[in-house]
C-alpha cells in the first residue's frame, strides 16, 4: 500500500467539492432533482493539508456524508459487505433505466450500451492499465470464477491457495476437485502477517511439481489483511504459475494502482468501496492472457482475445454499470490518498480506544501497510456471535461475527460516511459488554 505521508492533496484544490459531479449530474437534467443539493462540499481550499490532516477534518467529512441516503437510526459498521452509493449515482441509475424503459431493444442496446465504453476507458485510465483490459461483472466473485474455471485443468493438477481466503472461491475450487478429479491444497498465514517475505515464502513451500494455478487475496475479507500481491506473483511467474488475485475489498479501498501489482488479473466488486451500484464488478485481465482463459459463459471464437468476451452473459442492464462513472468522480473528488487516511483513522479511532482494556486484541495489524479500514476484534470471555446479536438487537449496530478459526472476532468496517459519534456509541456498547457481561435471555 502506498503510503498517505508527505503525499498532496489530489485534484481538485480550486473547485467546490463534488463540484464535477454535480455539473454532470445537472446537465442531464433529472426531473425532481434539484442539482444545488449536490453542491455539498464548499470550497476544498478550506480543507487544505495533506491526507493525513484532512483524515481528521471533521468538517470535511461531514460534507461528505451528505452525498449518501443512510439510515442514522442505525450504526452501518459492516460497509465491506455492501456499500450504499451516493445519492447522485443513484439518480443517474434510476435515470438509465427510465430511459431504457422507454424501447429497451433501442435505447438501451443501442444508446446506452455503447456508452459502457467511456466507463471502462476511465476506470482502466484511474487504475493504470489499458482499456482493453478491463471487462465489467456482477460482482469480484463473477471475476474469481472466470479465472478460477477459466484455466484449463486435468484430473491430478493441483491448485494452492490459502484457509483463510473466500468461502465462495474455495467451494468453487472443491466442485472443481468433484468434477475434474482436481487437488486443492490450503496453506496457513500469520495472523495477521506483517512481514511479507514471510507470506511468499509459506506460499512458495507449498509449491509442487502438479500445481497449476494459485488463487491469493489482495485483501482478506476475514481480517482486512493486505497481502504482497506483486511478490507473490513475480515468485509464481518464474515458475510458470498463473495467480487468480482476489481484490474484492482492495479496489477503492486504499490507494494502489493495477499496474503497481504486475498481475494478469485481478477482480473486485465496485460495489463495496467504490460505491457504485449494486451488482457491479470489475474484471481486469492483462491483454496478451485474455486468450488464455475461457470466459464463463460461451463467446464466439473471433471474441477469443477480446476482453469483451467476459461480458457476453445475455441480457442485462445498462444503468447499473453506466452510473460506475458517476461513483468514479466521487472517489476522484474525495482522493484516493483522502480515502485511505480517513478510513486508517476511522479504524485506529475505535481499534485503539478499545486495545486499553487487556481483554482486547485484533486480528488486524495497525501497521502501514498490512490493513486499512476493515478491523477484526476479538473480546476475550465474550461469546463472539452473541457479541455481534447483541450489539444489533440493542444497539442497532451492523457488525460481521467472524468465526473462523484462525482469526474469530466481530469485522468492523466503516466508511467515509461514518461518523465519531457512532464509532464513540459502538465503543460504549463493547466497554460495556466487557465490564458487564452479556446478558443472559
Amino acid at each position: 500500500m502506498k503510503s498517505t505521508q508527505g503525499i498532496p492533496p489530489q485534484g481538485r484544490s480550486r473547485r467546490e467539492f463534488l463540484g464535477v459531479a454535480a455539473a454532470a449530474v445537472g446537465a442531464a437534467h433529472l426531473p425532481g432533482l434539484n442539482p444545488s443539493a449536490l453542491d455539498i462540499g464548499g470550497d476544498l481550499r478550506r480543507h487544505h493539508g495533506l491526507p493525513a490532516d484532512v483524515a481528521r477534518d471533521e468538517d470535511f467529512w461531514g460534507e461528505v456524508a451528505k452525498a449518501f441516503t443512510v439510515d442514522r437510526t442505525l450504526v452501518n459498521l459492516n460497509n465491506g459487505g455492501v456499500s450504499p452509493s451516493p445519492s447522485f449515482v443513484q439518480e443517474a441509475m434510476k435515470r438509465h433505466l427510465d430511459y431504457s424503459n422507454e424501447a429497451p431493444s433501442y435505447t438501451m442496446w443501442n444508446i446506452l450500451e455503447p456508452q459502457r465504453e467511456g466507463v471502462r476507458a476511465r476506470m482502466a485510465r484511474e487504475w493504470g492499465v489499458e482499456k482493453e483490459e478491463i471487462a465489467f461483472t456482477r460482482n469480484a466473485s463473477e471475476g474469481l470464477q472466470t479465472c478460477q474455471f477459466g484455466y484449463d485443468l486435468k484430473a491430478g493438477d493441483e491448485v494452492l491457495t490459502t484457509t483463510q481466503d473466500y468461502g465462495r472461491m474455495i467451494t468453487t475450487f472443491k466442485q472443481r476437485e468433484r468434477r475434474e478429479g482436481i487437488v486443492m491444497t490450503q496453506i496457513q498465514l500469520p495472523v495477521p502477517a506483517e512481514d511479507a517475505a514471510e507470506v511468499v515464502r509459506r506460499f512458495e513451500e507449498a509449491i509442487t511439481p502438479k500445481t497449476r494455478l494459485i488463487l491469493m487475496c489482495h485483501m482478506i475479507n476475514l481480517t482486512g489483511q493486505i497481502l504482497p500481491v506483486r511478490d507473490v506473483v513475480q515468485m509464481a511467474r518464474r515458475r510458470g504459475i498463473p495467480v487468480v488475485v482476489d481484490g474484492a475489498h482492495a479496489l477503492a479501498h486504499f490507494s494502489f494502482k493495477l499496474s503497481d501489482l504486475d498481475c494478469d488479473n485481478y477482480s473486485s466488486s465496485l460495489h463495496k468501496w467504490l460505491f457504485a451500484p449494486h451488482g457491479t464488478g470489475l474484471l481486469y485481465v492483462r491483454r496478451e492472457k485474455i486468450p488464455e482463459i475461457w470466459p464463463l459463459m460461451a463467446a464466439p471464437e473471433p471474441m477469443d482475445g477480446n476482453i469483451r468476451k467476459y461480458e457476453e452473459i445475455g441480457t442485462h442492464p445498462a444503468a447499473n454499470y453506466l452510473a460506475i462513472g458517476e461513483a468514479l468522480t466521487f472517489h476522484q473528488s474525495i482522493g484516493s490518498d483522502r480515502k485511505t487516511a480517513r478510513l486508517v483513522y476511522l479504524r485506529d479511532y475505535w481499534a485503539d480506544r478499545l486495545l486499553e482494556n487487556d481483554r482486547i486484541s485484533l486480528n488486524t495489524s495497525q501497521r502501514e501497510g498490512f490493513a486499512c479500514g476493515i478491523g477484526n476484534v476479538h473480546a476475550d470471555g465474550l461469546d463472539t456471535r452473541a457479541l455481534g446479536e447483541w450489539l444489533w438487537s440493542e444497539h442497532r449496530i451492523i457488525n460481521v461475527p467472524i468465526m473462523h478459526p484462525e482469526c474469530e472476532g466481530l469485522r468492523i468496517s466503516p466508511s467515509v460516511y461514518t461518523t465519531l459519534e457512532e464509532l464513540d456509541r459502538f465503543s460504549e456498547a463493547m466497554e460495556w459488554a466487557l465490564k458487564h457481561g452479556l446478558p443472559t435471555a
